[in-house]
């Protein structure tokens, strides 16, 4: 029973996560409801509309952070529930088992000591070296002492999530259905995400779009992403 109680934290965890991810791409696109009680009552305090409100601007801030906190919180999880189920996990015997712990517990480290601006922390006998789980997520701690926190130091949000898995089904021995095995109906919009460019696919060319000249095949979005154009078919090949 014990173990079912940890499986569910951890699978709450990344359902706050799920949740945060799908709030972010709504606030993104201006479809985020951003509607707040004109007066809200609580205990023995109450405020009023104007106190609580949010502008787009701040709710877009806020739904990043909101990511970015159950990112980190979900590292959290995954480091209670190895300890929950194995005694010394920094020794374990399965090096995948002890260096997600690891991993997990730098990561809460890093969070829980500057929630909005995390710095590494690394013991002096864990820094320069390198902690892999799989080929889910690789943490090399050379130089990252003391710096602050980078999504490309670990490999990003995904990264923490595949890791969750790995701890929910490798360790825990969750018997229920895998992510990949669970059967969704379509979203009402299709969209792609690449780091924090998004896709969105329409069934024709939006009201006021602005035609781009396309001189080769690549076309360079800004921010590191570019569009490649390969074959007769004009398939777009998205890159990093």
């Amino acid at each position: 029973m014990e173990n079912d109680k940890i499986i569910v934290q951890l699978f709450a965890s990344e359902l706050q996560f799920r949740l945060a991810s799908a709030v972010r791409l709504a606030t993104t696109n201006k479809k985020q409801p951003l509607d707040l009680p004109m007066e809200w009552v609580h205990g023995k305090h109450s405020v009023k509309y104007n106190e609580v409100a949010l502008r787009q601007d701040q709710a877009d801030y806020a739904a990043w952070l909101l990511r970015q906190s159950a990112t980190f919180l979900m590292a959290t999880e995954i480091k209670n529930a190895i300890v929950a189920v194995i005694s010394n996990p920094i020794d374990h015997q399965d090096k995948d088992v002890s260096n997600a712990f690891q991993i997990a517990r730098f990561i809460r480290n890093a969070f829980t000591h500057h929630p909005f601006r995390p710095i590494w922390s690394i013991e002096k006998k864990y820094q320069g070296k390198k902690f892999t789980v799989a080929d889910i997520i690789e943490l090399d701690t050379t130089d990252l002492h003391g710096k602050p926190f980078n999504w490309r130091h670990y490999g990003g949000p995904l990264a923490i999530l595949r890791l969750s898995h790995f701890v929910r089904f490798e360790v825990l021995k969750d018997k229920g259905k895998k992510p990949s095995e669970r059967i969704f109906p379509k979203p009402k919009n299709e969209y792609i995400q690449q780091g924090s460019l998004i896709l969105k696919k329409v069934s024709k060319i939006p009201k006021g779009a602005k035609r781009v000249n396309i001189t080769g095949k690549i076309v360079d979005l800004g921010g590191g992403h570019k569009l490649e154009f390969c074959g007769e078919n004009k398939e777009i090949k998205r890159q990093r």
